[in-house]
């Protein structure tokens, strides 16, 4: 690992430090998943970026990769859920996810514990982050791929609120590979954190 990763990696745990999240540091292959969600409100690009940092053989692993933390256009503007679209409120998720089949398909990190989303219902194409809609529960939020034979450069309909990544190999020949490592090691259960592109800049 580089330099420059050495000091990320100090900065992201000043930040899970600050914000009393877990910070994993135990062991190797014991994941620290953190999404990191841009500041642009209209959007339906993969413009957010999921971290994923971790030890081997005692020394700091950093994987990046290009996802979205957000609903597409067309989730935006037809929810399907009558409280209005679900968007992931920034926040430490223990044990949010495990190693299951996206809508019964294929391999990805399904929800296995509560989350909390803001519930966007106004069918624009804005990102509306109200904390007065804030839901609670189990609503599906997943974290998946999108195109399954390339990478897509628009949401569309591949997100109504999960965490996506835009290239498939990325997600299939590099992420899930190292899930699969984890859960023999640390058990079949995720914690997932979201920040925000703010939360790097203080």
């Amino acid at each position: 690992m580089n330099y420059q990763k050495e000091i990320a990696i100090k900065h992201i745990r000043r930040i899970m430090n600050r914000k009393g999240y877990k910070f994993f540091e135990v062991g190797d292959y014991n994941l620290n998943l953190i999404g990191i969600r841009n500041d642009v409100l209209y959007k339906n690009s993969f413009d957010d970026t999921l971290l994923n940092i971790y030890k081997v053989n005692g020394k700091w692993v950093w994987n990046e990769f290009k996802i979205t933390t957000d609903a597409g256009t067309h989730y935006l503007q037809n929810p399907m859920n009558i409280k209005g679209t679900a968007l992931v409120v920034p926040n430490q998720y223990k044990g949010l996810w495990k190693l299951g089949l996206h809508r019964g398909d294929y391999e990805a990190l399904v929800q296995r514990g509560e989350i909390e989303v803001y519930r966007d219902n106004n069918r624009d194409k804005i990102l509306d982050f109200n904390e007065n809609t804030i839901d609670k529960g189990i609503f599906g939020i997943n974290c998946h791929r999108s195109n399954p034979r390339g990478e897509s450069s628009v949401v569309g309909k591949w997100s109504a609120g999960c965490q996506v990544f835009a290239n498939v190999k990325c997600f299939e020949d590099e992420f899930i590979p190292i899930i699969k490592v984890a859960k023999d090691k640390w058990g079949n259960s995720f914690t997932y954190t979201l920040l925000t592109k703010k939360d790097l800049e203080i």
